[in-house]
Parts: C-alpha cells; sequence; structure tokens
C-alpha cells in the first residue's frame, strides 16, 4: 500500500543522498591528489603561450 511506497521513496532518497555524497568525496579526493602532483612537479606541466580563437579554429569555406 501506500506506507510501502513512502517507505520505498525514504528509502531510495537515502540511498541515492548518500551515493552522491560518496561521488562527490571520490572526486574531490582525487582532484586534490592530482593538483598536489601537478604542484609538486612544475616541470612536467609547463604552461603554454596563449592562443587567440581564430588561430585554434581552421578557415570556413562555405559548400554549396
Amino acid at each position: 500500500g501506500v506506507h510501502r511506497q513512502i517507505l520505498f521513496t525514504t528509502v531510495g532518497w537515502f540511498v541515492g543522498y548518500y551515493l552522491a555524497k560518496r561521488t562527490e568525496y571520490v572526486h574531490a579526493k582525487l582532484d586534490r591528489e592530482l593538483f598536489e602532483y601537478v604542484r609538486q612537479h612544475p616541470e612536467d606541466f609547463k604552461a603554454t603561450e596563449k592562443r587567440r580563437i581564430g588561430e585554434l579554429l581552421e578557415d570556413f569555406y562555405p559548400v554549396r
């Protein structure tokens, strides 16, 4: 009946909330480790010169 629907909805909400928080934690932990690695090894991650958007895109030739 209705009590089962309410129970399953509540359980589903808590499980979803836990999984979302766990996913955020895992991604934050990975980001922290990667940023720390980049900070400790700057010679592997040299900054490149900035390029304009026109240099990045190919020339446009309309097709008829």
